[in-house]
């Protein structure tokens, strides 16, 4: 299969908040063991891509170590590699513009065909069936599209196709539309073509969605490959929490299944012990990771590798990373806490019916998510309302009463 993956995971993941401070998107944990990424590289290994590079950007030493030498997607062999490739001279203005920036190792892989993804999504995906339909077509590009809600269509280049699936229409991110058809941000371009429309233009922001695919629709052969299946951009606190508690629905209502022998999603595993249960744990619709230890109470919850709940202690509706510990008495509900934080006794986090929206930026939390940091130390008794934000760099032990109200931000 003579094509090169590009997979674009240089985005900061702004809405993400504190999830990305220190981390790019694409690297943020998900569904207990895994990252955002995990699911594009095990896409493309399952799709027999073998020959791919990563094009990063911000904060990429979380990637850079996770994915090693590509290993667990079985990149390392004789016939396959993955490259990190990081900014040389100027940062990349635009996803266009990334790939103009490594035109030069492009040209050096000399492949057929360029299939250019995003690594901050959630789905599984045979990407040899949509360049099948891109050969058989004899399409120039061709773009990986799904029918989405219109009142979503602001958030996506939108498209329309007549019955052969050619695009004859594409506007990027509009205020209105009719069309139901988004773009996934997936695209296989005939590589000539790629480097011609690359070499082409001068604008410095230069983005697909932009400039490149409205450019295309009229003077090349440009068609829509239809997607059906489970995928999820997870770039909200909301739909990041939703998305994960989706995972522990009963079989016949999980969306994504991450049980599939034939389509397995790979990972870089640490090497810690099975999860231990202790006697007077009470376990309702869970996802425990290797290394967790549960003694008290989780419910509809996601635990990552290494978390632990004492005796007494209870965890509802929340997605807690690596290490997290929830000590005896303490109950966090409704949260997003992130790895190595430490929850003291008795303290109450998610706490109440007050759900006044985070006053610093109502836009991310509104819903009654509370999300913590890295590194945190959540003193005893401290109780934290809804729609809170606190920093890795705040200092919980000197909050006025030991209360943090609904709609804080801590920084």
């Amino acid at each position: 299969m003579d094509v090169l993956a590009l997979i674009l995971a240089g985005g900061r993941g702004s809405r993400l908040d504190i999830l990305s401070e220190n981390r790019v998107k694409p690297s943020v944990p998900f569904a207990g063991k895994y990252r955002i990424i995990d699911f594009t590289l095990s896409n493309c290994s399952n799709s027999g891509i073998f020959n791919i590079a990563i094009l990063t950007q911000y904060l990429p030493f979380s990637l850079n170590e996770h994915i090693g030498s590509g290993r667990p997607w079985d990149l390392d062999r004789r016939d396959s590699k993955v490259t990190l490739l990081q900014p040389h001279r100027d940062w990349y203005n635009g996803t266009a513009d990334a790939v103009r920036k490594n035109i030069q190792y492009i040209e050096q892989s000399n492949p057929k065909y360029v299939l250019i993804l995003s690594g901050d999504h959630i789905y599984k995906m045979d990407y040899s069936q949509m360049l099948k339909q891109h050969i058989d077509t004899s399409a120039d590009l061709t773009i990986g599209c799904k029918i989405i809600d219109p009142k979503e269509a602001f958030r996506f280049g939108m498209l329309e196709a007549d019955p052969s699936n050619r695009i004859f229409q594409f506007q990027e991110k509009p205020k209105h539309t009719t069309s139901d058809l988004a773009s996934m941000g997936i695209y296989i371009f005939n590589t000539e073509i790629l480097l011609q429309k690359i070499r082409e233009s001068d604008i410095p922001d230069l983005d697909f969605g932009k400039h490149i695919i409205p450019a295309m629709i009229d003077s090349h052969p440009v068609y829509a490959y239809r997607f059906s299946d489970y995928w999820k951009d997870v770039g909200t606190y909301d739909s990041y929490l939703q998305a994960n508690l989706e995972l522990i629905e009963t079989v016949d209502k999980i969306p994504l299944d991450m049980y599939d022998p034939k389509w397995k999603v790979y990972t870089k595993s640490e090497e810690l012990p099975a999860v231990k249960v202790g006697s007077k744990a009470t376990i309702r619709q869970a996802l425990l990771s290797n290394g967790s230890i549960v003694a008290g109470h989780v419910e509809r919850s996601v635990l990552s590798p290494g978390v632990i709940v004492h005796p007494l202690a209870k965890v509802i509706n929340s997605v807690l990373l690596n290490n997290v510990e929830v000590r005896p008495g303490a109950i966090v509900e409704n949260c997003i806490i992130d790895k190595k934080t430490v929850i003291m006794d008795n303290a109450l986090v998610g706490f109440g019916d007050d759900l006044t929206p985070n006053q610093e930026n109502p836009e991310l939390l509104s819903s009654g998510i509370s999300v913590l940091g890295k590194h945190l130390v959540v003193p005893k008794n401290m109780v934290i309302g809804r729609n809170c934000r606190v920093f890795q760099s705040a200092d919980l032990s000197s909050v006025p009463d030991n209360i943090i109200r609904s709609g804080s931000t801590l920084h």
